[in-house]
């Protein structure tokens, strides 16, 4: 416990933000992180508790307390050393994580939790500049081969951790670049690629075999989801091949909205829309990509996606952009008596909806509905909606509130349903009810599926998640797999 009143004395200090005219004529990154000195403040407001809820706040149980007490006394190199020892990437994670072990804090009962995230993100910048980030060399080597199918931040971790023990260790992706829906999905001015890039220089550095644009199993022809494979390899050539194989690949399958109207040009999936701003701030050259120009945009779906097709249509230039949530308004603030430590529900306001209220050109709707849409020319021009609202535990339509909204083009944002299908299928892999891989996550045989030396972690087990949630069930993957092909385990969980 670095300072034993600093809870009381000290009040929280949050990240700070580049100027809107500043940012919105870029795609980088604009949070200006916590100085050496605001880090040690924060962590000294960190109050060591008997039952650190923080922890186990954390999906992948960041040992919190003793990297805050690092912090303070400025021992900022084994700082990183606790960090690294749950958590692979935590560049990721202090960008981008929303921070569940803040709503866990015992302080965050009362008074406003510790900056946990914005420690987690200065200990990790302060690593890469320092250079305390380097392979970790396995010492010896197992002679086992293991596929991992899926470079998101599930694949990433699973195949590090597997590396380490000395398995050879090959990651596919089936598109371009590795990172999943990290490269594909975030835009950029929330998390630059190149955290991804030098995390993979170290991977490839550990022995990490990366097979980009490879396929593996069958993939629907009319697919709405990324795909630019140049390779196929069936799922009985890799189960040949390797010694076991983890399915790490993303809950792709967008919710669809199928309502009249819906076949007009112009209403596309976010993951439609993201990806290509990221391929041409990565310096791709495309003949075709999906703006918002001079148009009125609305965002169906008031989650992160949602709010991260809010930035990049600002940016793009439209003229308006409107964003949509089913669900009411919730309150400004928690009810924390009620809800702490688990996450809370409150309005939640990000950087993208600043940069839209600055400008005046954002509107942010709740409890709306989409009946249909409307076109000319096959192309779609606007949407008729209506109100809801909650009676008797369900949603029903609020009689005489139908309006129209002028929409050039339609972002829908609504979520994740499943992984696709036919990839799972290609190995005989059994589903859940929600079309996910069945698979469990006990101590013993956790992960296993229905088919022998195949598992499934991530968002391909769990459904649609967060990042922390994908490098948690990596690493604990990578266990299982190490542990089916050697009797036992060195690694953690």
């Amino acid at each position: 416990m670095g300072k034993v009143t600093g809870f009381m004395e000290i009040e929280r200090l949050e990240e700070g933000y580049k100027p809107v005219p500043e940012r919105l004529k870029h795609y980088k990154e604009f949070v200006i992180g916590l100085d050496e000195a605001g880090s040690k403040l924060q962590a000294a407001r960190c109050m060591d508790c008997g039952t650190p809820f923080c922890n186990n706040g954390c999906p992948v149980n960041n040992i919190i307390p003793d990297f805050n007490d690092l912090v303070y006394s400025g021992d900022w190199k084994n700082a990183i050393t606790v960090l690294h020892s749950t958590n692979n990437f935590p560049e990721f994670t202090g960008r981008i994580c929303p921070a569940p072990c803040e709503a866990a804090c015992t302080l965050n009962v009362n008074d406003d939790a510790v900056g946990i995230k914005s420690i987690e993100h200065a200990i990790i910048d302060k690593a890469w500049e320092n250079g305390w980030v380097t392979p970790v060399l396995a010492k010896h080597k197992t002679g086992k081969k293991i596929a991992v199918v899926g470079s998101g931040p599930a694949g990433m971790a699973a195949a590090q951790q597997l590396a380490r023990a000395g398995h050879d260790v090959t990651l596919f992706e089936k598109n371009d670049r590795v990172g999943g829906l990290l490269r594909y999905g975030i835009p950029d001015f929330k998390m630059e690629k190149s955290h991804i890039d030098r995390r993979v220089e170290q991977m490839k550095a550990e022995g990490v075999t990366i097979r980009t644009s490879v396929l593996i199993g069958n993939f629907p022809k009319d697919s709405k989801v990324t795909n630019w494979a140049k390779e196929t390899i069936t799922a009985e050539q890799l189960k040949k091949d390797f010694d076991a194989v983890l399915l790490t690949g993303g809950s792709e399958q967008s919710r669809d909205l199928p309502v009249p109207g819906r076949e007009n040009a112009g209403i596309h999936f976010a993951m439609e829309f993201l990806p290509l701003q990221n391929k041409i701030n990565a310096g791709d050259k495309l003949k075709d990509q999906l703006r918002a120009d001079g148009k009125h945009v609305v965002v169906i779906g008031g989650g992160d996606t949602g709010s991260d097709c809010v930035g990049t249509s600002i940016r793009h230039g439209a003229v308006s952009v409107t964003q949509f949530e089913v669900m009411p308004q919730p309150p400004e603030e928690e009810n924390r008596p009620m809800t702490w430590p688990y996450w809370p529900l409150k309005l939640r306001t990000s950087s993208s909806h600043d940069e839209g209220s600055e400008n005046g050109m954002l509107g942010r709707e709740f409890a709306i509905s989409t009946k249909s849409f409307s076109g000319k020319d096959g192309k779609v021009t606007e949407l008729t909606t209506v109100r809801i609202e909650m009676q008797g535990g369900k949603m029903v339509e609020v009689a005489g509130s139908e309006q129209t909204y002028k929409a050039d083009l339609v972002l829908l944002a609504m979520g994740f349903v499943n992984p696709v299908a036919t990839v799972l299928e290609a190995f005989g892999v059994d589903k859940d009810a929600r079309g996910n891989a069945k698979a469990s996550t006990e101590f013993e045989g956790g992960y296993k599926t229905n088919v022998a030396g195949v598992f499934a972690a991530g968002d391909m087990r769990r459904g649609q998640s967060l990042v922390v949630w994908a490098i948690r069930e990596g690493r604990q993957a990578a266990r299982a797999v190490d542990e089916f092909l050697m009797g036992y385990s060195d690694l953690p969980r």
